[in-house]
């Protein structure tokens, strides 16, 4: 398939030149700055295509092997995380959560209700995005600003009974994982996920060497850097800051404060690192001879804990600014969308062709991504794009058209 060339504006931009007429003549739709998709089955990977930049500053060729903040494609890693400490016999996926975190998580609109991991993971927990989740700084306390702001409950629907995607799930989903083993969310991350695996990626960038950070994938808005512009080196926090700007982690203590690694979005990995990621849960759990998860417990994380029905919930992200059409999510498990669900108010099916694909899609910062599995067939495909501030509909979704040309292919 011929390569599409970026926009003439792009390469202006990237030589610094703005010819007057550059704005009027801009399309309605922008058009991405970096594109990689890799196409994977159990064995191994069976096609490749990378185009674009992953730094316009330096004209750096983006290739399968860069490192990308992968939004909320963090949360389906976090879940392989969790699902290894239920196997380690660490953590209940049924339990009150609340053990884990040190208080009493309850929605005060229906305090008798307890409050479960698997709730949080599968997004019927009852909180929600209403009172924020990002600007936790290191030294604060998710606790705090659950239990003095209303707003992080929904006040109409109890625990279990009504799905609402909330990011703030999973800083609470890190801290209960970290109080639970004894150890920071990020090294957790890298004993029973990424290491095993060989991957070269990290939730912030403490974890990963110089190398990977040098190699990283600029995201940006309005055609300006927003994201992880690290200029060829490893920053020097990486991670969320401390009240007075500081980030020393020297006296951090696993289980105080889950949030600053980024469970819900910060994951830093490539294509290629997350097609291995693919390729384990299409093996069920094992991938070149290494296991990570055994086969009950992948199944567990992929099969719908939610189904939409007779208005049980609200199927899409309420923040989001690109896929604002109803039916992006109809089916969800474990930190796991489930794709093309039959009915007339999902849109759930960038590939169009009905096929229940399970895996997760991550936006944030014009960065647009899927990793999805065909389970039943043993095939996937990462993909990821990059300078998505304003991108044309899906034709058939309520996914993005950029999203499903990359699904499909095209």
């Amino acid at each position: 398939m011929p390569k599409r060339l970026l926009p003439l504006s792009v390469f202006l931009a990237a030589l610094g030149c703005a010819p007057a007429f550059a704005q009027e003549a801009a399309p309605a739709y922008s058009q991405p700055i970096a594109q990689v998709r890799v196409a994977f089955d159990k064995d191994g990977i069976t096609a490749t295509r990378s185009e674009g930049f992953a730094d316009l500053a330096t004209k750096r060729a983006v290739t399968a092997d860069d490192p990308v903040r992968i939004a909320s494609i963090s949360k389906f890693v976090t879940s392989i995380a969790a699902m290894k400490l239920v196997e380690e016999k660490k953590i209940d996926l049924d339990a009150d959560v609340s053990k884990y975190l040190g208080f009493k998580l309850r929605n005060p609109n229906f305090p008798r209700d307890r409050i479960t991991l698997r709730m949080m993971l599968s997004h019927t927990s009852s909180l929600t995005d209403g009172a924020g989740y990002w600007q936790v700084p290191a030294d604060g306390s998710y606790r705090d600003m659950i239990l003095s702001d209303p707003k992080a409950w929904d006040a109409q629907h109890r625990p279990g009974s009504y799905w609402r995607y909330t990011n703030l799930n999973f800083p609470l989903i890190g801290q209960a994982l970290e109080a639970a083993s004894g150890e920071r969310f990020d090294l957790l991350l890298q004993r029973v996920v990424l290491k095993p695996l060989g991957i070269d990626a990290c939730y912030g960038w403490i974890t990963c060497d110089e190398a990977t950070a040098a190699r990283a994938v600029v995201l940006y808005e309005n055609g300006k850097p927003e994201v992880d512009d690290n200029r060829g080196k490893k920053p020097a926090c990486g991670v969320t800051r401390a009240k007075d700007g500081s980030c020393d982690l020297s006296n951090y203590k696993p289980g105080t404060q889950g949030g600053i690694f980024g469970p819900q979005g910060g994951l830093r990995i490539s294509a290629n690192g997350l097609a291995k990621i693919g390729r384990m849960l299409l093996n069920d759990g094992t991938v070149d001879g290494v296991q990570i998860l055994k086969p009950e417990s992948v199944r567990t994380m992929t099969v719908p804990q939610w189904t939409l029905r007779d208005g049980n919930g609200f199927t899409t992200e309420e923040d989001d600014p690109v896929r604002n059409a109803k039916g992006e999510f109809c089916r969800y498990g474990l930190a796991t969308q489930t794709l093309a669900t039959p009915g007339p108010n999902c849109g759930d099916d960038p590939f169009g062709d009905g096929i229940a694909r399970v895996g997760h899609s991550g936006n944030a910062y014009g960065m647009l991504a899927g990793l999805w599995l065909d389970r039943e067939h043993g095939t996937g495909v990462a993909y990821f794009s990059t300078g998505n501030d304003h991108p044309a509909p899906g034709e058939h979704s309520a996914f993005s058209a950029i999203e499903e040309r990359q699904a499909q292919g095209r």
